[in-house]
């Protein structure tokens, strides 16, 4: 994963930090990684594909990617190798409908940050692009 920066000074190194330390590092993304299980945990499509007894481990391993993609520590790809999303989602039926209803709750989790309209519009671009490449199977219904 590279750093995503968001301004280069005359000498090519970043200037102002990467989008992670700009939106307030591990904290962020580990509030937004809760807020968004909390919504899947009511989810009756999307709860089903989600390891109930490891959600610790979801929360930890999501966060892990999530701050490497955006500029932080690169412990996600230390400790788990490439992220490979599409072949580690290819187990579970994601549907257009497991699409949307993942959107909602993340959607629902960007609004408990309170971050710059920049920073905002940048992560729901990010998850709206990523989560139409996660689908993997026409059908409306999860089995």
């Amino acid at each position: 994963m590279s750093d995503l920066t968001l301004r280069r000074g005359q000498g090519g190194d970043p200037v102002g930090g990467s989008f992670w330390a700009a939106v307030g590092g591990r904290p962020t993304f580990e509030k937004l990684v809760r807020a968004f299980y909390a919504g899947v945990r009511e989810d009756d499509v999307l709860w089903p594909m989600y390891p109930e007894d490891d959600l610790e481990g979801a929360i930890q391993r999501l966060t892990g990617f999530l701050e490497q993609y955006w500029g932080g520590p690169a412990t996600y790809s230390e400790q788990r190798g490439h992220p490979r999303l599409r072949m580690r989602h290819m187990p579970f039926p994601v549907t257009p409908l497991a699409r949307d209803r993942w959107l909602q709750h993340m959607s629902a989790a960007i609004d408990t940050l309170e971050l710059s309209p920049l920073h905002e519009t940048m992560l729901r671009d990010y998850f709206e692009r990523a989560a139409h490449a996660m689908v993997n199977t026409a059908g409306e219904r999860v089995e």
